[in-house]
């Protein structure tokens, strides 16, 4: 990556350098060879927040909601991931998963997660039963459940640093700049003016996927966002040498549908090991990794939206159980044992952590769906949670397309 420039001036500004703001500029490139785009990145490398903290999973497309953006974009993205990875020599295994059933009252929610598979064309999905889960996953105990042999692992990190290679290699107008905070816009003249911390920059259109920060950014843009970020950490325990024997590939339980989480699940991770997590706890931080992390402003805004309040009063009992969970291992321990009974206090480490942006309305409801929307020369990525990884390149042909229409670009 280059920290230097010899014009400030380009025909889009991509703010953000997670993997969604580099698949969008790179889409945008590879459609208009002869544009000038800059990504602006703030921290010292790119993926450094979601992207580099997520659970490496190529996901199937098996949750979400026939017809969503979701689930069109998981599946369609899921596929030109593999693709790209393998043009690339980006190391990932599709070594598949089980989803499993533990108790009859979850059969119900597990037959519509596999209609909702069939549906969205997620290939290979069947239903086996206990002892098929034992085939495959010997240690694992669940009474039905859905193999889904498409789902993957990937280092998501290495994903967004060859898009960042492909940019500017491929297109010799065009730059990412790690380390250029946006702290404003400007309007002048038809033309955008873009300032962070370390200059200004003109461009006649600005694309906006700042993950953690996009209501805030879009508020400095000049968008009401009608949503606020509020900041959600997931801790990992990773399984110890003894207790990896008990993990082959990825094991999942049926998602809870009351909440937006898939549930604690173990994932075999691409640079070896497994990791089991994670779970979900307000964070007083929204790109705080540490369980006393704190940020004023962070907590403020957060503790003074009214949303946030009727998100805690609707699922009080789920959060406190959650934070139970984060400073307690014997209870982390005990709802991993709802999949693998013989899991042992030393078959845990302590792991990493992640933290997801969670955008919710007023009135405490969480945006489920991809959420973006135009405002004059320019394009927010408000709300782009998991599989956005998995789908960032469809996500990036979605905002090439509606940048080519917004923007009239040829």
């Amino acid at each position: 990556m280059t920290t230097s420039h010899p014009s400030n001036h380009f025909d889009i500004i991509v703010a953000g350098g997670g993997i969604v703001g580099l698949a969008a500029a790179y889409k945008i490139n590879c459609r208009f060879p002869h544009l000038r785009v800059l990504v602006l990145e703030k921290e010292k490398e790119v993926a450094a927040h979601q992207t580099g903290h997520n659970s490496g999973v190529i996901h199937s497309g098996l949750y979400y909601k026939p017809g969503s953006y979701k689930a069109k974009n998981c599946v369609d993205g899921r596929r030109e991931l593999v693709t790209f990875a393998k043009e690339h020599n980006i190391p990932h295994d599709i070594c598949g998963k089980v989803v499993v059933a533990t108790k009859e009252s979850e059969l119900p929610h597990l037959n519509k997660v596999f209609g909702n598979g069939l549906q969205n064309g997620v290939e290979g999905i069947r239903k086996i039963n206990a002892d098929e889960i034992r085939d495959i996953e010997p240690f694992c105990v669940g009474i039905e459940g859905i193999h889904v042999p498409c789902t993957g692992i990937i280092d998501y990190a290495e994903v967004a640093r060859t898009y960042v290679r492909l940019i500017e290699a491929k297109f010799p107008g065009s730059k990412v700049l790690t380390e250029h905070e946006v702290i404003d816009f400007g309007h002048s003249d038809g033309q955008m003016h873009v300032k962070s911390n370390k200059g200004a920059f003109t461009s006649n259109h600005v694309v906006c996927c700042t993950g953690l920060q996009s209501d805030r950014i879009a508020k400095m843009e000049g968008v009401k966002p009608g949503m606020q970020i509020v900041g959600f950490r997931g801790d990992y325990y990773d399984l110890s040498e003894k207790g990896m024997s008990k993990v082959r590939h990825l094991i999942y339980p049926v998602p809870n549908p009351q909440f937006p989480f898939l549930g604690v699940h173990f994932t075999r991770m691409i640079q070896g090991g497994v990791e089991c997590g994670p779970n979900a706890v307000f964070t007083f931080k929204r790109e705080g990794y540490g369980k006393t992390d704190f940020d004023l402003r962070d907590t403020f805004e957060a503790l003074t939206y009214k949303g946030t309040w009727k998100l805690f009063y609707k699922h009080w009992r789920f959060g406190l159980d959650e934070y139970r969970r984060a400073f307690s291992k014997r209870l982390f321990l005990n709802r991993l044992r709802h999949l693998i009974p013989s899991l042992e206090m030393d078959d845990l480490v302590p792991g990493r952590a992640g933290v997801r942006a969670m955008a919710l309305d007023p009135e405490g409801d969480m945006i489920d769906d991809f959420k973006i929307v135009d405002h004059g020369n320019a394009l927010h990525v408000l709300n782009a949670p998991s599989p956005a990884a998995t789908a960032s390149l469809a996500i990036g042909t979605a905002i090439c397309e509606m940048a080519t229409s917004q923007f009239k670009l040829s």
